[in-house]
């Protein structure tokens, strides 16, 4: 006979427990190879998993698309902090600005290079230590900064915050549904094994093939080792032969 091998991705573990349930409700009661406690364990199981996979798959899927949107107003946000922190530095080594006043920004006056912007946190950190700089300086009579505006630097910085928050509550949500399927997981691999071998002992007695396509109908996944012959009827059907080209023995009783 192949070899088995249990599912390893969650929607392999559960088309293997919905195969294995549907099968048990098509055949006669006779013909029913899962004890009926098995079966109604693995009912009630398999209700709250597909609600867990499911969830998880839906939330998969909007992480990624929110992620993507994500990343694009990240990449915005950073280019206008960026790029306005340049402009105020020009402003300084041409004199227009005071270079004590980018105190205000908690920039270094004599330090000319931009911060670190390449984490989501220091970016949220300098776009806001930028914009309350901007406005003190403006509230003590300075001239604005044009191009870009702070006012057009905050639009963008305020939907990076915004979109941040959603980024976060993603994250914990995807963690939070990813938690909850690790001890299912568990219980579906034994509940698969458990069902794999009680549908294996109950026709043990068939020939090899015939054994090997009853079991398939449960959801019992087989591979062939390499160089191993492939079962077919016409496998089955010679070793019926062998069988019965065996001498019968019978038992003589003493009266």
């Amino acid at each position: 006979m192949p070899y088995r091998r249990l599912p390893n991705t969650d929607l392999a573990r559960l088309h293997s427990l919905q195969r294995a349930v549907h099968r048990s409700q098509e055949v006669d009661f006779g013909e029913q190879a899962l004890p009926y406690k098995l079966l109604s364990e693995t009912q009630r199981f398999l209700a709250q998993f597909e609600n867990v996979v499911l969830q998880s798959k839906d939330n998969y899927t909007s992480s990624v698309n929110a992620n993507k949107q994500y990343r694009h107003v990240v990449q915005n946000a950073r280019m206008y902090v960026s790029h306005f922190i340049q402009v105020l530095n020009l402003a300084v080594i041409r004199g227009e600005i005071k270079k004590e006043q980018k105190l205000l920004y908690g920039l270094d006056p004599l330090n000319h290079v931009v911060p670190d912007l390449s984490t989501e946190e220091n970016l949220e950190e300098w776009g806001r230590k930028i914009i309350e700089g901007e406005q003190k300086r403006m509230a003590n009579g300075g001239f604005p900064i044009y191009n870009p505006a702070i006012n057009k630097v905050k639009v963008y910085y305020d939907i990076f915050k915004e979109h941040h928050q959603q980024h976060a509550f993603h994250v914990q949500n995807t963690e939070r549904v990813q938690g909850g399927l690790t001890p299912m997981r568990t219980q579906a691999d034994a509940l698969i094994l458990e069902i794999w071998n009680a549908v294996e002992k109950f026709y043990e007695h068939e020939l090899p093939y015939a054994r090997m396509m009853k079991c398939q109908l449960y959801g019992i996944i087989y591979y062939y080792r390499k160089g191993e012959q492939k079962l077919s009827a016409e496998t089955d059907r010679k070793l019926q032969q062998i069988i019965d080209s065996q001498p019968t023995i019978q038992w003589l009783t003493e009266e």
